[in-house]
């Protein structure tokens, strides 16, 4: 068997503890799952089928490719495609299939009306996030019909993490106002992760939380509340004596001034490993850390291990992220959210998943 030179270790039992936690704040609610991008990476059919024995019924995913790859495995809970489905995509894919689209445009909704197959949809409503969604002076001319049961309405918050940025209550106020006009009996959602963590009146009937599933709080009030999922592993793959005097990795952005011994470590940008760590970020193994040095390539980082060099084997397996240095951590270093570190690592990193 040929081992991976890099591993993503995903802690279910974790991932379990921030579903019940976010379940418990959102207080008797419905709390669906963003499982998008692969579940951010960590594999969409593993993921979705632990969150639905944990009585999870609501999954999200972004395009109708990621919800009948899903269907073709995983036959139970709605699979909402958050960006929509073409005319001639109805029948063939989303009644077959029993998935919903999330409708975002008044075209798209007259599409829909005029088939004469039963179906489920989600409507988005545009609060003022200005991406996908119906935009709140074409509601006028929403109609309903008898073949539409709309199973959700849902709307997003543009700026959920700053808890006290005013945008969030009016786009709330605005989805109250619309909704109550046009969709007062149906499932009403708005909040993602970081709204989960805002106060309870943006909770509504049906919560989407995504990146907090996985270990992301993205400096909320969720920071000391959830748990790290996730675990990145690479593995040793040459330890060399490096002379004074030299230049390491392209283009001589690091030049040793002393006799150094360094590690050769079997992971790279290809993986997801961001080059803004180039000379700049660490590797650790148990209480150690060493740095990286020169930039960082497509498969390969080199680390200074000279102070500590005995420790380190090569085959050993050392971390890029644990559950002490996180994705957030991580994200504040390369200036971006941890979002993008999960959804960066690729599928060339074997995802390996523990209870």
């Amino acid at each position: 068997m040929i081992s991976p030179s890099a591993i993503l270790e995903v802690n279910l039992k974790n991932l379990i503890f921030n579903y019940k936690y976010l379940s418990l704040i959102n207080k008797g609610k419905f709390t669906g799952a963003i499982i998008k991008a692969n579940a951010y990476g960590l594999g969409d059919y593993k993921i979705i089928k632990v969150l639905y024995k944990e009585g999870c019924k609501h999954f999200f995913v972004a395009t109708l490719f990621e919800a009948i790859k899903l269907r073709n495995k995983f036959k139970y809970g709605y699979i909402y495609v958050l960006n929509g489905v073409k005319k001639n995509k109805i029948n063939s894919y989303l009644i077959k299939n029993n998935i919903i689209p999330v409708v975002n445009s008044i075209k798209n909704l007259e599409e829909i009306q005029f088939f004469k197959k039963k179906i489920y949809i989600a409507i988005h409503i545009d609060t003022g996030i200005n991406r996908l969604g119906i935009p709140i002076d074409d509601l006028i001319k929403f109609k309903k019909n008898n073949n539409i049961t709309i199973k959700l309405v849902m709307s997003h918050l543009a700026s959920a993490n700053e808890k006290n940025n005013p945008y969030n209550n009016k786009q709330s106020l605005i989805f109250n106002k619309i909704t109550k006009k046009y969709f007062n009996s149906n499932l009403k959602s708005i909040a993602a992760s970081a709204g989960l963590a805002l106060n309870k009146n943006l909770h509504y009937d049906l919560a989407r939380p995504g990146i907090a599933l996985y270990g992301g709080h993205n400096n909320t009030t969720l920071r000391n509340k959830i748990k790290p999922v996730i675990k990145l592993r690479a593995e040793i793959l040459q330890i060399k004596k490096i002379n004074k005097y030299n230049y390491i990795g392209y283009n001589q952005t690091f030049y040793s001034k002393k006799n150094m011994i360094v590690a050769i470590i079997g992971i790279g940008y290809a993986d997801g490993i961001l080059r803004k760590l180039s000379n700049n970020g660490y590797v650790y193994y148990k209480k150690y850390k060493f740095r990286i040095i020169g930039r960082i390539s497509m498969d390969t980082i080199t680390i200074d291990i000279t102070k500590n060099n005995k420790i380190l084997k090569v085959g050993m397996m050392v971390d890029l992220i644990n559950y002490e240095n996180d994705i957030e951590k991580l994200a504040k270093k390369c200036d971006t959210i941890s979002n993008e570190i999960l959804t960066l690592i690729s599928n060339r990193v074997k995802r390996v998943y523990i209870n």
